[in-house]
């Protein structure tokens, strides 16, 4: 398991219906997002890129994604300073495969 629920648990203080929320607009935003941002990157729109990686990184943080987060934060930092695209495509499949696999454990373990 690539994610942990520590910091929801946290703030959710023992309220399973606010665990299972913050949840929910994950499995139905980071996927959007992260379509936007692959459309960022097809396109060599390097502020697309910057903005879909910045709103990817605290939902991917909040899950306790720490590497998946560390590559977003990768991702937005040179899609702010307009590096090269291919450079940022590369670092894109972890990404990805990272959040897709997450989407895919949290719809089995939650039964969602």
């Amino acid at each position: 398991m690539i994610y942990n629920l520590d910091k929801i648990n946290e703030m959710a203080e023992g309220d399973e219906d606010f665990v299972l929320s913050v949840i929910s607009v994950f499995l139905e935003e980071v996927p959007v997002d992260l379509e936007a941002l692959e459309q960022g990157i097809s396109s060599r729109d390097h502020n697309q890129v910057y903005q879909m990686a910045h709103k990817i990184k605290p939902s991917v943080d909040l899950l306790g994604m720490e590497q998946t987060r560390a590559t977003a934060l990768e991702i937005e930092t040179l899609g702010k300073n307009e590096a090269n695209m291919d450079e940022i495509a590369k670092k894109f499949p972890t990404l990805k495969t990272d959040i897709l696999q997450v989407i895919s454990e949290l719809k089995k373990d939650f039964h969602i």
